[in-house]
């Protein structure tokens, strides 16, 4: 796994705080030429409004198009990983004080973060507009004018979205400057959505050397989801070396994640191998996570034909027997829904040839019955 440099956070930090530092020295002369205009001059006024509405509808298109991007990428499963976040960045902040870390999750500070900047955006609008037509001040319509482009680009969204490439592979963007559980170390305090001090377990993260980890000092969910968290470039000998009849269908306490479905879902080398060796220890494909998905649903979202297939497989799991495509989850989706919908067209292909075998084999053995009565 790409490990996450502690040095490169704090470097973030320092320039947001430079940042805003620079900000300041631009609003301050801003607001003082501001004061100076000559709110009685109906062509000054008039001139200000056209400045005025033409940034702001271009701010607000540009937010609710981040808007829908941050939605989209909340819902990806893969998204909905537990993070640390830190809080925003204050001015004059002593770089080296102690860093307070709020958990969340990933998907969460997305939808949040998103709602955030709509909310704040037609706020700003609505006071500033109001102030305009109620007390006739201009000051604020020459003062958004110029600011309103320097506060989207503070925004860590608007930045993934325009220059850091989207949202695709987030968890090594961390565009909240956030680090995962294993970088978080005694230095740093961490708090619940209340406040509340939140006392993490020791991980394999405060031993290592070196950066090398030993696999034999972490927990098995932390195995599954460092494995996950790696995706197509996951090598999975770790995880299956930690597998046993024993844990084999252990799911994870927060969204009930099991080792089928991590590896139905990851698209690494060696899935298919790796889902039969887990058919030899009882792994049971038709447990369903907390938003109702089994493994076949996982593959599905995830594009992962080959998972699929050996899911589906009449001599290893025998899927279709199993009915794993028929199930719906939560939102009444089947396996076959979540492909058509993220377009993943040789997962559907695979889960409908496989249907169709079965119904042929289904008819050539009722044929065969009738033919040797």
């Amino acid at each position: 796994m790409k490990k996450h440099n502690p040095r490169t956070t704090t470097c973030e930090q320092r320039n947001s705080s430079t940042m805003a530092v620079n900000k300041m020295f631009v609003m301050l002369p801003v607001m003082l030429a501001a004061r100076k205009l000559d709110g009685e001059d109906p062509n000054i006024v008039f001139l200000l409004r056209c400045l005025y509405g033409a940034v702001q509808t271009i701010a607000l298109i540009l937010v609710l198009f981040v808007y829908t991007k941050a939605s989209a990428a909340a819902a990806d499963k893969a998204n909905d990983v537990l993070v640390y976040v830190p809080p925003p960045p204050q001015p004059f902040a002593a770089p080296e004080a102690k860093k307070t870390y709020q958990e969340k999750s990933l998907s969460n500070q997305l939808i949040s973060g998103a709602r955030g900047l709509v909310g704040s955006t037609v706020f700003g609008v609505c006071m500033t507009v109001g102030l305009h037509l109620w007390k006739g001040m201009i000051v604020g319509l020459a003062i958004q004018s110029v600011m309103a482009p320097f506060n989207l680009y503070e925004n860590p969204l608007v930045q993934a979205v325009f220059l850091k490439g989207g949202f695709a592979n987030l968890k090594e963007k961390r565009i909240f400057g956030e680090k995962r559980r294993e970088e978080i170390d005694e230095s740093d305090l961490v708090t619940d959505d209340q406040g509340n001090t939140i006392v993490l377990k020791q991980t394999a993260s405060k031993s290592k050397k070196d950066g090398g980890e030993k696999n034999g000092s972490k927990s098995f969910e932390d195995i599954l989801l460092d494995t996950w968290d790696l995706g197509e470039e996951a090598d999975i000998a770790a995880l299956m070396s930690a597998l046993t009849k024993n844990n084999i269908n252990n799911a994870t306490k927060e969204n009930a994640w099991t080792p089928i479905m991590i590896m139905s879902g990851l698209g690494a080398s060696g899935v298919g191998e790796a889902l039969k060796r887990m058919r030899d220890l009882g792994a049971n494909p038709e447990i369903v996570d907390k938003e109702g998905w089994n493994a076949l649903h996982w593959a599905a979202f995830h594009g992962s034909a080959e998972a699929a297939r050996v899911l589906l497989e009449k001599d290893v799991y025998d899927g279709i027997t199993l009915g794993l495509h028929t199930v719906a989850d939560k939102e009444g989706k089947t396996p076959v829904d979540l492909a058509r919908d993220e377009k993943n067209d040789d997962v559907t292909k695979a889960i409908k040839e496989a249907a169709e075998n079965a119904t042929d084999l289904a008819a050539g053995a009722k044929d065969g019955m009738r033919k040797r009565k």
